[in-house]
Order: structure tokens, then C-alpha cells, then sequence
């Protein structure tokens, strides 16, 4: 099953011209199984759909991108948003509470948004590591893949798309079955998952030498 666990919709991201729906047409298209909303500091799209959905086919996993004081950290399971920033400790401490699952999401990317080396500090009550992130220069995503392989956290790939045409550039290839959100939770701890990358029209395993030839057009950088 392969779904992009990081994917940002207009009506709650201020910074995204991509719809729902054109998300669910899209994802449909290019072979995905499933979308993860992860919209910044919400998870309003709960209140239409619930924690997850299937529509139209799609598997949609709503979520959240939080920045903490150390960055970006994805969550999954957490029901109430913090009101204000908070560190990246307290903010993992609550979801492992809430029995979620939380991702570090582009931790190398150049806008001071990523948790980088803070990760160290804090591997313990990460879920996993967004390695491949599509709004992120190579050599960034390179970065995060050795932290995350060093750390010995699992690494996922996902779009970070706020446009149609971003959808799906790196996506996340899971071995388990997942029906609605309790299951993509359970699977994100197991583990059993890895990264890929779409290229002529279909997933791939991601190949590191290809990757750090990809053009300056998957290069552009996003919240």
C-alpha cells in the first residue's frame, strides 16, 4: 500500500493551492493508495471527515504538522492541537500519551523549520523520520536518511505537496494492511514500511544516486 503521509490542502493551509478533492482525482491517478492532511497547527478536517475517510477509493488519514521550537514534526492520533508553540519533547510526550505516532518531517531543510541534530535528543519518542520529502533540496533529504539510519528509526518519503503537481513525487510503501487511521498509527510503530519515489509513472524503490540527480524543479522548498 503506498500513501503520501505528508500533504497539505487549501481550505486549512493558508500556503496551499491544492484541494481535496483534486488531491483524492490526483492520488487516484498516480497510483497512491492513500493521502495523509497534515495541515499547519490544525486538524480541522476532522470536524468534515473524521480521523480518516475512504473516498473514492482513497484511503485520506487526517493529521497534523506542528512546529515545535526545535521544528517540524508530523502527528498522528492527537486530538487537540497544542494552543501555542511548545518543545519538540512535550509535544512527542503528549502524543506517545495519546497513544499517536509522530514523524520528523523534512528535518534538514534550509528554512530553520527542521529538527536536524535535535532529533538526537529526542529519538526515543519519535516514530519515524521523513527522509525523502519532495519540497526538499537532495542533499537535505540525504542528510536526514543518515541521521535516521544511524539513529535506527525507520524513514519514510512523502510530497509535502501544496500544489497539484507535487502530489506523490516520494510517497511511503507500507507491508501492512491499513483500512483507516488506527491502522496506519499501528503500522507507523511496527516499522514495516519504507520509502519510495514515483519516476516514469510508477513507485519505485528509491535509488540514492538518482536521487541526487533530480532536477532543480523537485527542489523547490515549502513551509
Amino acid at each position: 500500500m503506498i500513501i503520501d503521509t505528508h500533504v497539505h490542502e487549501s481550505k486549512y493551509s493558508f500556503d496551499s493551492i491544492l484541494d481535496l478533492e483534486t488531491s483524492i482525482k490526483l492520488a487516484r491517478l498516480i497510483g497512491l493508495n492513500g493521502i495523509c492532511i497534515t495541515n499547519h497547527e490544525n486538524n480541522h478536517l476532522r470536524d468534515e471527515i473524521g480521523d480518516s475517510a475512504k473516498i473514492n477509493e482513497i484511503l485520506v488519514i487526517v493529521g497534523s504538522e506542528i512546529l515545535t521550537h526545535e521544528g517540524d514534526i508530523l502527528t498522528f492520533g492527537l486530538k487537540d492541537i497544542p494552543p501555542k508553540k511548545i518543545s519538540a519533547k512535550e509535544l512527542l510526550t503528549l502524543v506517545k500519551k495519546h497513544g499517536g505516532a509522530a514523524v520528523a518531517a523534512h528535518p534538514f531543510r534550509n528554512n530553520n523549520r527542521g529538527m536536524g541534530e535535535n532529533m538526537r535528543k529526542v529519538s526515543h519518542l519519535l516514530t519515524g523520520i521523513e527522509s525523502f520529502n519532495g519540497s526538499t533540496l537532495p542533499h537535505h533529504n540525504l542528510q536526514s536518511y543518515t541521521l535516521a539510519t544511524e539513529l535506527n528509526i525507520p524513514s519514510l518519503g512523502a510530497s509535502d505537496a501544496h500544489k497539484p503537481e507535487r502530489l506523490g513525487i516520494y510517497a511511503t510503501k507500507f507491508y501492512n494492511t491499513i483500512r483507516d487511521h488506527r491502522d496506519f498509527i499501528e503500522a507507523l510503530k511496527v516499522g514495516n514500511y519504507h520509502p519510495v519515489m514515483r519516476k516514469n509513472g510508477v513507485y519505485e524503490n528509491i535509488n540514492y544516486f538518482y536521487e541526487e540527480n533530480i532536477t532543480s524543479d523537485n527542489e523547490m522548498a515549502f513551509l
